[in-house]
């Protein structure tokens, strides 16, 4: 598997629909995130002079903008920088949400998470914001949630990505109770010894730059980490295609509350798919909002 680079212009919706979001091939689009407000705004010094004193939780302890965008530049050099640090933009930042609209860029469509169906309850889906410093990383390689598809669109800095290409699982040692999660502490430096069928494993790495957004399929094994100080927004897919699994999801889930529960989000999910399977076929436009 080749992760490529593309102008948004050189491919039609339908051809990344074929090659990518049905064969489940990770994609880097240069320019998608053009048509956005966001797009060679979103820095550092707006972030400040707009939102300094927006506040956050990062592992328990709260930070203002203004904390976090010192510490991962490196203006504070008294405590660690956290990572992740995000902002769920349309509560934390609603003036922001705006600003990556349409956030379907011609290509993460038909999205029925942007759907009031689905905007009612937890999904697994948000539209953040992130902000990283130089070495920050996601603390394990992963699946989403809910076997939903990624759309991470990088503002500002370069991060780095690695993904492993569908049904390499085994190689990956997912967690027993956990199983979107790797049991390997860290993908850089892996033990062989405990973890051998790691030897076998394909990652590809590969860094996604400032303007550009990286196309994540569902049951695609990644992890990120920022190499110099970072904004991305991120938001995720759902549709026809990953609906199957997304549901098997659903009930994994809801049902560790309770069966009834896993239940009724069930056949709730159920009905809302049929809903956007009629609103798909009529051409329906959704909201451009995001949960």
């Amino acid at each position: 598997m080749e992760v490529k680079k593309v102008e948004a212009g050189e491919m039609s919706y339908e051809q990344f629909f074929e090659e990518h979001w049905k064969a489940g091939v990770p994609l880097v689009f240069k320019n998608a995130s053009k048509v956005w407000g966001a797009y060679d705004t979103f820095t550092p010094d707006y972030l400040r002079e707009r939102f300094g004193t927006r506040r956050t939780m990062v592992d328990g302890k709260e930070y203002s903008m203004n904390e976090i965008l010192d510490l991962v530049e490196g203006k504070d050099t008294t405590r660690p920088v956290p990572y992740p640090c995000k902002f769920h933009l349309p509560t934390q930042l609603p003036e922001l949400v705006q600003m990556v609209s349409p956030l379907d860029m011609g290509f993460a469509k038909p999205n029925w998470l942007q759907s009031s169906w689905f905007k009612r309850g937890y999904w697994g889906s948000a539209l953040e914001m992130f902000i990283g410093g130089p070495g920050g990383k996601f603390p394990y390689v992963h699946l989403d949630y809910y076997h939903l598809s990624a759309w991470i669109n990088q503002l500002y800095g370069n991060k780095e990505f690695t993904v492993w290409p569908r049904g390499q699982e085994q190689y990956l040692y997912p967690e027993t109770t956990n199983t979107w999660k790797s049991s390997i502490p860290d993908i850089e430096n892996v033990d062989l010894e405990k973890f051998p069928l790691y030897s076998k494993a394909t990652p590809i790495t590969f860094v996604v730059g400032a303007g550009e957004t990286l196309f994540i399929p569902y049951g695609i094994w990644h992890t990120a980490k920022s190499l110099e100080p970072t904004i991305s927004v991120a938001f995720d897919l759902l549709n026809a295609q990953n609906f199957p699994l997304f549901l098997k999801d659903v009930w994994g889930f809801k049902k560790k509350q309770s069966v009834l529960k896993g239940m009724a989000a069930v056949a709730y999910a159920g009905v809302g798919a049929v809903v956007c399977k009629t609103g798909d076929m009529i051409g329906v436009q959704r909201g451009r909002g995001h949960n």
